[in-house]
């Protein structure tokens, strides 16, 4: 299938990525990656606070499980996901058709360049989506074009690098020894919404004001035990393990198991992470 997404040429290589190989594999394991930050679930949606009337959008919605969520909320209204990836919202449309969720559509675009109508929205949302802009400033206007005036924008986004066990531990594990570079401030990643005050100057850079952050850590899932972690975390992250020679590579796969059994408890494989709920209106 040819995809028909238009995106802005700076984002061309998430785009490329989202809309192959990383996000078929993420539509394949969508029920695992929603699992992995449930635990931050009831507190976004009580951030969000959509009302039954309520227009909203949905940022980087994947295979849609906030978007469900949210659609169930805003019975008298109606959301619409966006996302880059095609296989991603195929499940999206899938599950929310199987649950008979009018009210839930999904549109293929990048939120950088997207023509949204405009003032059509009341809330826009995201859970960990909106950290891969390469002109977050561009997009998050374009996204407050598209909201009402008043209106009001709510996302998660991962806290610092330094107070997420579970992407340092993992990544060091399949380095085998050979030191990470830090992730650039302002580049494109999990990590770029992470310092506070450059959350809140490419926000108020893009015309939001009453910019709040709420910090909350919650434990993530990454499989029912070890082997069954190991399994999943290779899918994902796999290509690490592309530049090891002979002997550095079966040392990462070993430092893996290490700290995916040290992470077994009773209810599965457990790291330490920590976001932000940012919220923000549009004047």
């Amino acid at each position: 299938m040819v995809s028909a997404l238009h995106a802005d040429p700076s984002n061309a290589d998430q785009a490329r990525a989202w809309d192959g190989e990383e996000g078929a594999y993420w539509a394949e394991h969508a029920d695992r990656f929603d699992r992995a930050v449930r635990a931050y679930r009831t507190d976004f949606l009580a951030a969000a606070g959509v009302a039954e009337a309520d227009r909203v959008l949905d940022i980087g919605c994947g295979t849609g499980e906030t978007t469900r969520d949210l659609a169930r909320q805003a019975t008298g209204g109606r959301v619409l996901g966006v996302d880059l990836s095609t296989a991603m919202l195929r499940v999206a449309r899938q599950r929310a058709a199987a649950e008979g969720l009018h009210n839930a559509g999904f549109v293929q675009a990048d939120a950088q360049v997207h023509p949204f109508p405009a003032a059509a929205f009341d809330v826009a949302v995201s859970r960990s989506g909106t950290m891969f802009f390469a002109d977050p400033v561009a997009a998050f206007r374009n996204i407050g074009g598209a909201l009402r005036p008043g209106g009001r924008l709510v996302q998660l986004v991962w806290q610092p690098l330094a107070d997420n066990e579970w992407f340092l531990s993992l990544t060091r594990a399949l380095a085998a020894g050979t030191p990470l570079p830090a992730p650039a401030a302002e580049a494109p990643g999990p990590f770029s919404l992470a310092d506070p005050a450059r959350a809140r100057t490419v926000l108020g850079a893009a015309g939001f004001t009453d910019i709040r952050l709420e910090p909350h850590r919650e434990a993530m899932w990454f499989g029912e035990d070890a082997a069954d972690a190991e399994r999943f975390t290779l899918g994902m992250l796999g290509w690490m393990l592309d530049g090891l020679d002979e002997r550095d590579r079966p040392r990462a796969v070993d430092a893996l198991r290490s700290t995916l059994a040290a992470h077994e408890s009773g209810t599965g494989v457990l790291y330490a992470s920590a976001a932000w709920i940012i919220r923000a209106t549009r004047p």
